[in-house]
C-alpha cells in the first residue's frame, strides 16, 4: 500500500506542472499582442520586403528611358522604400512584440496604403496612355506597359496584405487599451490585542 501512496504523491506535482504550462500558454495566446504575433506578421513582412526590393530594382531599370513613367515622381523608389521598411518592421515586431512596435507598424502600414493610393492614381493613367499609343504608334512601348502593370499589380497585392495587417494591429492595440488590471490586496484581520 505504501508504494501506491508514494506513486500518487509523486504524480501530483507533475500533473500540476503540466496544468501550469497549459495555463501559461493559454494566457499568452489570449493577450492581444500575442494574438497579433500568432497571425505571423513576419511571414507577411518577408513577402512585403521582397515586393519592396522588386519595386526599387525596377525603378533603377526605368531610370535610363526618355518616356513618361512613374519614375517622374520617383514612385518606385519611395514606394519600394516604404514596402521594405514595412517588411523589416513586421519581421522585427514578431520577434520583439510590444505595444510601441505594433503602433509604429500600424502607422507605417497606413502611410504605405496612402502611398499606394498615390501610386494607383499615377500608374493607371500611364498604362491607359501607353495602351492608346501602342494602338497608334506600334509595339515599342510594350516593355513600359509591362513594367508599370507588374508594379501596379504588386502594389495592389501588397495593399491587401497591408489592410489585413492594419486590421490585426488595430485590433491588438484596441484590445490592450481595454484591459483591466486587477490587484488583489490581502487584508489581515486585526488581532483582538490591538483593539483593546
Amino acid at each position: 500500500m505504501e508504494e501506491e501512496t508514494e506513486s500518487t504523491v509523486m504524480e501530483r506535482p507533475t500533473g500540476e506542472n503540466e496544468n501550469q504550462k497549459i495555463d501559461e500558454s493559454l494566457l499568452l495566446s489570449s493577450k492581444p499582442l500575442h494574438r497579433f504575433v500568432r497571425k505571423q506578421p513576419r511571414s507577411f513582412g518577408i513577402v512585403i520586403l521582397m515586393f519592396g526590393c522588386a519595386e526599387v530594382v525596377m525603378g533603377f531599370v526605368m531610370v535610363g528611358n526618355d518616356w513618361d513613367t512613374s519614375l517622374r515622381i520617383y514612385i518606385p523608389f519611395w514606394q519600394g522604400t516604404l514596402f521594405i521598411t514595412c517588411g523589416v518592421l513586421s519581421i522585427y515586431t514578431e520577434l520583439h512584440p510590444s505595444k510601441k512596435m505594433v503602433t509604429s507598424c500600424l502607422a507605417l502600414y497606413v502611410v504605405s496604403l496612402l502611398g499606394i493610393i498615390v501610386t494607383i492614381s499615377q500608374r493607371i493613367p500611364l498604362i491607359v496612355s501607353y495602351t492608346w499609343r501602342i494602338w497608334h504608334y506600334g509595339n515599342h512601348l510594350v516593355a513600359f506597359i509591362s513594367v508599370e502593370g507588374i508594379l501596379l499589380g504588386s502594389s495592389l497585392l501588397v495593399s491587401a496584405f497591408l489592410i489585413f495587417l492594419s486590421a490585426l494591429a488595430g485590433y491588438a492595440l484596441r484590445s490592450t487599451r481595454s484591459q483591466i488590471i486587477v490587484q488583489h490586496f490581502v487584508m489581515h484581520p486585526q488581532s483582538e490585542e490591538k483593539l483593546t
